[in-house]
């Protein structure tokens, strides 16, 4: 056999001590960020009954919540408000009062070395269930970045350290970077949704944010999953109107765009791991088809690997009890 010529790649395989020597990406658990649903009322901690060991809280069991999540070492949070009341304007998600602010301020004055995400959109708050202000049947654009640059100048005075706005309508960066800027908050950066696909992975969140539209669908503001090149020129909008973060959206099924994202702009690339995503998980694991641990390491480590810089998830509690492990 020694006149053979090949690649001994094995070498670098032989010991679990030499594969990590040699490991080209990590998952730290400064890379994951844990979404959060604050529910208006008292006493409530309700198990999203699509998504195992996800659970929608009131104020009043925050705190446990937040202790639990700063005891596992995780840094980042990012906040969804389902409120009591709706109205076709999504009026709840730009008072100084509505739950997302309110749980803005609790956090950082009790955990004020936590970044607080605020999610900036209005489904969650419009009795219609979409993204926007509708006009003669369809969401109409430009009235709703007012509403939208409203909504994220409440959320960074009640504290948050981050906007990451998810609506996906034209020129929303460039009007809530100019709304931010106008109001004194040309510090606080902009997460933006950049790329975000409308999925069949959504459903389970839906369920968690009672954010379902109540009449057709959100094709005409989110992207065509088909589409790679228009991914493109959507990022290329956010950047030039001042994004400081890109969020490609869902996860698994668009690393292709992850990595097209990261090759092609240098600004941190954020990945959301989709409610879907993670509910598949749940139920495989919950029915012993696989190793949950290995799949959800994997998984993220995977994402890193395409280029994520940054993780949000709902296996972050998971996950980090299993990085201290490590």
């Amino acid at each position: 056999m020694s006149q053979l010529e090949f690649s001994r790649h094995r070498r670098l395989r032989t010991s679990a001590s030499l594969r990590s020597l040699v490991r080209e990406n990590f998952l730290r658990l400064e890379d994951l960020i844990y979404p959060l649903f604050i529910l208006e009322g008292e006493n409530k901690r309700e198990e999203v009954r699509s998504m195992p060991g996800v659970f929608r809280v009131s104020m009043d069991n925050l705190k446990t919540e937040m202790d639990e999540i700063v005891s596992l070492g995780i840094k980042s949070v990012l906040l969804f408000g389902i409120p009591d009341e709706k109205d076709a304007c999504g009026t709840e998600a730009y008072h100084d009062h509505g739950i997302v602010q309110v749980a803005t301020r609790y956090i950082k004055e009790h955990y004020p070395e936590m970044i607080v995400v605020a999610d900036t959109c209005l489904c969650e708050y419009t009795d219609h269930g979409h993204c926007g202000l509708i006009e003669n049947g369809d969401v109409d654009n430009d009235s709703s970045l007012e509403l939208l640059v409203k909504t994220a100048v409440s959320q960074a005075e009640a504290g948050a350290d981050i906007i990451a706005p998810s609506n996906m309508m034209d020129g929303f960066v460039a009007a809530i970077r100019a709304g931010l800027d106008e109001a004194g908050f040309e510090n606080i950066p902009v997460m933006s949704y950049a790329v975000k696909y409308a999925s069949a992975f959504y459903g389970p969140f839906r369920d968690a944010a009672d954010s379902t539209p109540q009449f057709g669908d959100r094709k005409t503001y989110q992207m065509d999953p088909a589409n790679r090149l228009e991914a493109m020129r959507e990022a290329e909008s956010d950047v030039k109107e001042g994004a400081d973060f890109l969020i490609v959206k869902p996860g698994m099924p668009y690393l292709d765009i992850v990595r097209d994202v990261k090759n092609n702009y240098n600004l941190p690339v954020v990945i959301y791991n989709v409610s879907g995503e993670y509910s598949m998980v749940k139920a495989a694991a919950q029915n012993d088809w696989i190793d949950e641990k290995a799949v959800v390491m994997e998984m993220l480590t995977g994402m890193k690997r395409a280029g994520a810089d940054l993780i949000i998830t709902y296996h972050a509690k998971d996950a980090a009890r299993w990085l201290k492990k490590q």
